[in-house]
């Protein structure tokens, strides 16, 4: 007798579901791994920063500019390093050349890294130690040492000197290392309460002599613009004299050359009214009325009564 077998085909279904699933988790297994391999083989660097690339922690490229840049996933890294400007502040004590001690001195360096000295710098002190082991002793024992040649009193008059100084000597001293020194500001100076007030006296003392000068430097230019207005007037009233007296020689000499030059000036000086007593003193004629038509009668002849 034959046997009948019946199979309902539930088994192969699930044989093809557990295949089926497994192929697409390796699928999406490997897309994740390909997406973390592509992910590790950029880096970004930003902006103000350069990238340095280490190969087993050894520096392999140190001038990686902003941006996207390759590196080998897992075997490559790299590392940001900040090349804008960076402050380091230092604050403490210092004395003076005469002896006056400074309290709270602060003094600010601005400074940044040199992008050819990158890698000797890192191999040197790396990054993280800058600070620690070339500004500290650097920046301490310059300012203390510069202040220590200066007096007191300089110190407060001429602070922008000061700075200056301190800032050439710490460019010369750290440019070896890779630091750029791009400013020095001092920014406060204390000193003993006793020298402060006698500093401040003196600055009094010397603004009021000043003025004192320039009040006497006023007056001693007024002076002169008087002695010059003067001889001004004086100048001018000689020059007056000399051409009126240079006027009288010519009329003078006129006078001489020519006599009809008095009767000539007597005409045109002539006003056109005749005096009233005409004579040499001993017949004198006398002109009657104010009326310049009558006729001059000697003074001892009566006048004739009007009918």
């Amino acid at each position: 007798m034959a046997e009948i077998k019946f199979s309902t085909g539930s088994g192969n279904n699930m044989n093809i579901d557990g295949k089926s699933t497994k192929k697409w988790t390796i699928i999406i297994l490997i897309v994740i791994g390909a997406a973390i391999l592509i992910f590790n083989c950029f880096a970004i660097v930003e902006e103000g920063f350069i990238g340095v690339k280490y190969r087993f922690g050894a520096v392999v490229q140190d001038d990686l500019v902003p941006g996207l840049n390759f590196k080998i996933p897992f075997i490559e890294e790299i590392r940001h390093v900040e090349m804008r400007n960076q402050i380091y502040t230092f604050e403490g004590d210092a004395y003076t050349r005469d002896t006056q001690r400074v309290n709270n001195l602060r003094i600010k360096l601005t400074y940044r890294y040199h992008p050819d000295y990158m890698t000797e710098l890192i191999q040197d002190v790396g990054i993280a130690n800058v600070v620690d082991r070339y500004l500290v002793p650097h920046v301490q024992k310059i300012s203390r040492d510069t202040i220590g040649r200066t007096n007191a009193e300089r110190l407060v008059q001429s602070r922008g000197d000061i700075q200056f100084e301190i800032q050439e000597t710490l460019e010369r001293e750290l440019a070896p290392f890779g630091i750029v020194v791009t400013a020095v500001a001092i920014e406060n100076i204390a000193f003993e309460s006793e020298f402060e007030d006698s500093i401040q006296r003196k600055v009094i003392a010397e603004q009021d002599a000043l003025r004192m000068e320039n009040v006497t430097v006023m007056r001693r230019e007024e002076a002169e613009q008087v002695v010059i207005a003067a001889q001004a007037r004086a100048d001018s009233v000689l020059i007056e004299a000399k051409a009126e007296a240079e006027a009288i020689e010519l009329i003078q000499a006129q006078i001489a050359q020519n006599q009809a030059y008095i009767e000539y000036l007597k005409i045109i000086n002539w006003n056109g009214i005749l005096p009233q007593v005409i004579g040499d003193g001993v017949n004198p004629f006398v002109v009657l009325g104010a009326d310049n038509n009558n006729m001059a009668r000697p003074a001892n002849q009566p006048v004739e009564q009007q009918q």
